[in-house]
C-alpha cells in the first residue's frame, strides 16, 4: 500500500493543481513586484508589468533569472521580505565564484520541510524508521532539509552531517538505522566500507534518499545490491530551498516535482525557447509559496525532461527525469559535448567501480581526456597483459559512447581520494577560462 504524507496534496487533480498554480504564482508575482526591486527592474527592461500577467500560460513573458544574477544581488538583493521577518539563511559552496545566500522566513522552512517529508515517506518512512542523515548540516541545505522532514514524518532522527565514517558505522549498526540520507557517492563509500568490516549483515537499512550529485542508474543497481536497500533520487537547489523539490516514489521513474510550491519549465538552453513537456532541455523553476526568496523563472542549467502521466504510485504532480547533465558543466572536448554521467554508464556497465576522476588537459591546441579508475578486486589478482586488455575494452566502450577517444588507465584501489560529500569527478587543467 501506497504512503503519503499530505495525500490529498499529492493526489490531486490536474484541474486542482493547476487552480493552486495561477492563485499561488500571481500572488507571488505581485509580491515580488511590490517588494523585489532587482526584479521589478528586469520586468521594467523586458517591457512587462504585471497587469500583462493573467495566468501561468503568460508565465513566457516574464525574464530568466540566472545564478550570476544571484551573485550580481547579493546578499540582500534578490530578498522579497524584511530581514526582520527571516529566520535563517543557507549558501551555496561558492566552489565556481561568489556564494549564493538564500533567505528563509519560518513559513518558508516549514513549506520546505514539508517536501522533504513527502520525499522520505514516499520511500517508505514512518515513525517507526530511524533516517541516518549524512548530508552535510550547516549553510549546506542537504543535511537540515532532510533533518526537518525526518522530523515531520515523526522519525527517531540521527544527525550525524557528512564525514566519519567509522562513527557513521557504529550508529548505523547500534540505532538500526533504516533510511539513509546522503550523497550517492558517500553511499558507495559507506557500501564500500561495510563489506570490508564484515558488518553487512548488522545493517538493517531499507531505503536510501541520495541526491546532491549526479548518479546514473547504474551506480543506483550498484548501490541497492551491496546495501540491500531501494535507492531513491531526490532533487533540490539552495537558490529554490534544498532538496525536496522533486522525489521520487517507488516506481522509480523519475522525480515528482511538487507542483503545489514549484512551476517547473523546459527551455532551450540556446535560445531560451520554451519546450513542450517530453523534449529534454534545461529546467527552469518558479517558487511560488516562498516569501523570502522566492524565485521567478530561474534557470538550473539542469538538462532533464518533464512528462505527466498516471503514476503507479497514485501521484499526480508532474515527473522530471534524473538530470542528464549540466549545460554549464558540459566537457567540450575536441568541439564534441561530453558528460561525467555518460562516462559513469560505460564504467559500471563494464563492470567497474563508481570510483573514478576525469583527467581534461590541453597540449598545444589539441585536447585530451584521461578517466583513471579503480580496479576490481577481480582484477587486483589478473597480470599486466590482462589489465592491458581490459583498458583497451573499455576505452573502446568509451569511444563509442563519446564519439572521440579517450584514454582509460585501471588504478590501483583506493589511490583515488574518497569523498564524504560531493565527489570531485573532473579535474580540467585547461584553465579555459583564465
Amino acid at each position: 500500500m501506497e504512503l503519503y504524507y499530505q495525500k490529498e496534496i499529492e493526489t490531486a487533480s490536474p484541474e486542482q493543481i493547476r487552480e493552486w498554480q495561477n492563485e499561488r504564482f500571481l500572488n507571488t508575482l505581485g509580491h515580488v513586484w511590490e517588494n523585489n526591486k532587482y526584479y521589478k527592474k528586469k520586468m521594467l527592461e523586458k517591457g512587462v508589468i504585471p497587469e500583462d500577467i493573467h495566468s501561468i500560460d503568460d508565465m513566457w513573458k516574464l525574464p530568466y533569472l540566472t545564478k550570476d544574477d544571484l551573485r550580481e544581488a547579493y546578499p540582500y538583493g534578490l530578498m522579497s521580505a524584511p530581514l526582520s521577518d527571516c529566520v535563517r539563511i543557507q549558501s551555496t559552496s561558492g566552489t565556481t565564484g561568489k556564494r549564493v545566500v538564500a533567505f528563509y522566513t519560518k513559513e518558508d522552512i516549514d513549506l520546505w520541510e514539508d517536501c522533504c517529508a513527502r520525499a522520505i515517506v514516499a520511500a517508505g518512512g514512518t515513525k517507526e524508521d530511524v533516517v541516518q542523515v549524512c548530508y552535510g548540516y550547516g549553510l549546506f541545505t542537504g543535511g537540515n532539509g532532510l533533518h526537518g522532514g525526518s522530523h515531520k514524518v515523526g522519525c527517531l532522527t540521527l544527525p550525524m552531517s557528512s564525514g566519519n565514517t567509522e562513527r557513521q558505522l557504529q550508529f548505523m549498526v547500534d540505532l538500526e538505522s533504516t533510511i539513509l540520507c546522503c550523497t550517492p557517492s558517500y553511499a558507495a563509500y559507506l557500501a564500500e566500507s561495510i563489506h570490508e568490516k564484515g558488518i553487512r549483515n548488522d545493517i538493517k537499512l531499507k531505503a536510501g534518499i541520495f541526491g546532491a550529485e549526479a548518479w546514473t542508474e547504474e551506480m543506483r543497481k550498484d548501490i541497492e545490491s551491496r546495501l540491500g536497500i531501494k535507492a531513491y533520487d531526490i532533487y533540490g537547489l539552495t537558490e529554490l530551498s534544498g532538496p525536496g523539490v522533486a522525489f521520487e516514489c517507488c516506481e522509480q521513474t523519475g522525480m515528482h516535482i511538487n507542483e503545489d510550491h514549484f512551476i517547473v519549465e523546459t527551455i532551450d538552453p540556446e535560445t531560451g525557447k520554451v519546450l513542450p513537456e517530453g523534449e529534454k532541455g534545461e529546467l527552469v523553476f518558479t517558487s511560488i509559496t516562498k516569501r523570502a526568496f522566492p524565485l521567478l523563472r530561474y534557470r538550473t542549467k539542469d538538462i532533464a525532461v518533464l512528462k505527466r502521466e498516471k503514476c503507479s504510485c497514485g501521484r499526480t504532480f508532474v515527473k522530471m527525469s534524473k538530470p542528464m547533465g549540466r549545460s554549464d558543466d558540459m566537457l567540450i572536448i575536441k568541439g564534441v559535448n561530453v558528460f561525467p554521467s555518460q562516462i559513469e554508464t560505460v564504467l559500471l556497465n563494464q563492470g567497474l567501480t563508481s570510483n573514478y576522476q576525469i583527467v581534461v588537459d590541453r597540449v598545444g591546441t589539441t585536447d585530451s581526456i584521461e578517466i583513471n579508475v579503480e580496479m576490481t578486486p577481480e582484477l587486483f589478482s589478473d597480470t599486466i597483459n590482462t589489465i592491458e586488455i581490459r583498458e583497451r575494452q573499455i576505452t573502446e566502450a568509451m569511444k563509442s559512447m563519446l564519439g572521440i577517444y579517450a584514454k582509460v588507465s585501471i588504478v590501483e584501489p583506493k589511490s583515488i581520494i574518497r569523498s564524504e560529500g560531493k565527489a570531485v569527478r573532473v579535474i580540467d587543467k585547461r584553465k579555459l577560462y583564465g
